[in-house]
């Protein structure tokens, strides 16, 4: 169909659609460069948290060797100290523990190789080769264990010929700067773990509510360069469920090591399960983005009820966020996720194809992980979304009534009955027993 509108009027349509183009892309990149401004921030936060507790456990550990274990060059404390402190948010028991093993296992290994091979640059090599190997068996994998085990089979191999009593102080300085570093981190400064976890569930809060509320706009006008975008989008979330993963590793640890943390295990049990099905939602929000383009890509009718299921989702996601935060019970949500799900299963009576049908199977996937997310059990959350959308097919197409009415026997049958009666009653007078009552008809 020809455009009859005059060239000027053309041109200026397609200025106005260029500049509102324009537009979005300067929003969407000024609000792109505030989450990213915002990161730094939390960042920089947990590096000033991290660098004060390391400086303080060093500090401590340094002067605790020095009048626990005498005069000496104790470097290793609080070395030890610093290395518990800076390895990964909520590893840092288990690393202390693998710091002491690898100690233990390298000295052990140095010092029976080196009474056997004595000392020497070959000898040095065998001994770390060793080493090494002996503490890949016992961890399975690279870490602290192996890390340490290595470095003081090289100083026992190294320095234990030329200056002697070096294993016993080496352990000590472990024993002092693992002890140090685990009691800063669990009594004089313990972060607060749900502020840990709120910060590290914030940006995935986000992006679920902004791309589920742009999806479904895109799906309602049909635009498949837009869902493919936020299709792109989504996939590029890997680093901040990531961040989540430490982040819940990290409040765990706090809340079962510091005791003036220990009043919020309730809460961040909660707060965890929330979070833990995160990931779930980022999976199935990027499962709607895929199939909603190949739906529109194959040119499928899209029913109004499936992008206001997809903007009821997010809604229920950003409605979750505000309850968990807030400690409440999460009411409205699920209200919100029964509401998509009745939307979808009236999506889904009014006519979909092959595509429209997987989006519908995602939205109902998405619900069901919402609910679970709430504090719903796997078949409550299940049995909810089935009931709404069954209740959303219903009201598309109501199930037929049957007509119930009471059948009459034929006169045949009639006549069989009667025959039957009396020769019943024949039979129970000639046997001289009482004559029984004729049913009520």
């Amino acid at each position: 169909m020809t455009d009859d509108r005059p060239r000027a009027d053309r041109e200026q349509s397609r200025l106005d659609d260029a500049a509102e183009r324009g537009g979005r892309a300067v929003r969407r990149a000024r609000h792109r460069g505030g989450q990213a401004g915002r990161l730094r921030a939390r960042q920089w936060e947990i590096t000033l948290v991290i660098s004060i507790q390391a400086g303080l456990a060093a500090a401590i550990a340094a002067l605790l060797a020095q009048h626990l274990l005498g005069p000496g060059a104790h470097v290793f404390a609080p070395a030890a100290a610093v290395g518990t402190i800076a390895t990964a948010i909520g590893q840092r028991a288990r690393r202390t523990f693998e710091l002491l093993g690898g100690v233990i296992l390298g000295i052990t290994i140095g010092d029976g190789l080196r009474f056997l091979l004595g000392s020497g640059p070959w000898q040095t090599g065998v001994v770390v080769t060793l080493a090494i190997a002996a503490a890949l068996l016992v961890a399975g994998r690279g870490g602290q264990l192996v890390g340490q085990a290595g470095g003081t089979a090289v100083l026992i191999a190294t320095l234990a010929p030329m200056e002697r009593g070096l294993e016993l102080p080496r352990i000590f300085d472990a024993l002092v700067g693992g002890a140090v570093g685990l009691m800063v981190v669990a009594l004089l400064l313990p972060v607060n773990p749900m502020r840990v976890l709120e910060r590290a569930a914030a940006p995935i809060f986000a992006i679920l509510c902004e791309k589920l509320a742009e999806l479904a706009q895109a799906t309602r006008e049909r635009d498949g360069d837009r869902t493919l975008g936020i299709l792109e989008r989504l996939r590029g979330t890997d680093g901040d469920l990531g961040r989540l993963h430490d982040a819940l590793s990290g409040a765990e640890e706090v809340v079962t090591i510091a005791p003036v943390r220990w009043h919020r295990r309730q809460q961040y049990h909660a707060y965890a399960r929330t979070a833990g099905h995160l990931e779930r939602l980022v999976l199935d929000s990027r499962t709607l983005a895929r199939w909603s383009t190949t739906a529109l890509q194959y040119d499928e009718p899209i029913p109004p009820e499936l992008p206001d299921a997809v903007g009821r989702l997010g809604q229920a996601v950003a409605q979750l966020r505000m309850e968990c935060r807030v400690g409440d019970y999460p009411r409205h949500t699920r209200q919100l996720v029964e509401q998509c799900a009745e939307l979808a299963g009236r999506a889904a009576a009014g006519g979909v194809k092959e595509f429209g049908e997987s989006i519908v199977t995602g939205l109902r996937t998405a619900a069901s992980d919402l609910l679970r997310a709430s504090g719903c059990e796997p078949d409550e959350a299940n049995r909810i979304v089935r009931r709404a959308a069954g209740a959303g097919e219903a009201e598309v197409h109501p199930p037929a009534r049957r007509q119930l009415r009471r059948v009459r026997p034929t006169r045949a049958a009639r006549v069989r009955r009667r025959t039957r009666l009396a020769s019943r009653m024949l039979d129970d007078s000639r046997a001289g027993r009482p004559a029984r009552e004729r049913p009520a008809r």
